[in-house]
């Protein structure tokens, strides 16, 4: 899939997302798949946009069945049978839920930051996919800044180019500044998938939701 705009493009797609929120995992999943069954890897841009579910999250975050439960009311069984739907979700998709019981819910603000210095070099999506993988997958703390420059070293940045991001107060202000206009536009959840920028859907929908969307817009394109 492209990660930037060219000649080839007949499609743009804004993804709305959380790094720790799962239901984000398995809604660009199932795009990602809606995307390749249809044949249409070189026609697609994806640009990603931050959305902090939790920010005034504390850095050292909360346990994670504490936290939904104070937020949603989550019951611990509740949080056993969801953990394994997601598991078995994810497996179908080709991604690895590693829950465990102490696991947390973390401040994802420079987990963004990295996202955002990702977009200039058209990584956004393979940047945004590590940081899924480090946190679900590898049962990393990704709020903590040797753990994000790990990760976007693998990546492909310098880590002195990283840690200046990391570390860069008018990024975070500008960060907050891009939140708010969704915030303002009502998007108030996540996931969110806008298609050149009109038709909207959100949620994790089914494989088939996303390519009765993608062909649709796709042929008002070609018209």
């Amino acid at each position: 899939m492209n990660s930037s705009l060219n000649h080839s493009t007949l499609l743009k797609i804004d993804i709305l997302s959380d790094v720790v929120c799962p239901w984000c995992v398995i809604g660009y999943k199932r795009l990602q798949k809606a995307i390749q069954e249809l044949q249409l890897e070189d026609k697609v841009c994806i640009e990603w946009h931050p959305f902090e579910l939790n920010p005034q999250m504390s850095p050292e975050g909360e346990n994670l069945r504490s936290h939904l439960a104070a937020k949603y009311g989550t019951t611990l069984e509740g949080s056993i049978a969801a953990r394994k739907h997601l598991t078995e979700l994810g497996a179908e998709l080709g991604f690895r839920f590693n829950y465990f019981d102490e696991m947390r819910m973390y401040n994802t603000r420079k987990a963004h930051l990295l996202i955002h210095l990702a977009k200039e070099k058209g990584l956004q999506t393979v940047m945004s996919e590590a940081l899924f993988e480090a946190y679900f997958s590898n049962q990393k703390d990704i709020s903590d800044t040797e753990e994000l420059v790990k990760v976007a070293v693998q990546v492909g940045f310098n880590e002195a180019e990283v840690c200046y991001v990391l570390n860069d107060r008018s990024l975070t202000e500008m960060l907050q500044s891009l939140q708010g206009k969704w915030l303002s536009n009502d998007f108030n959840g996540v996931p969110a998938f806008i298609f050149n920028y009109g038709v909207t859907l959100t949620g994790a929908q089914e494989i088939n939701t996303f390519k009765s969307v993608l062909t649709r817009v796709i042929a008002e394109e070609l018209v």
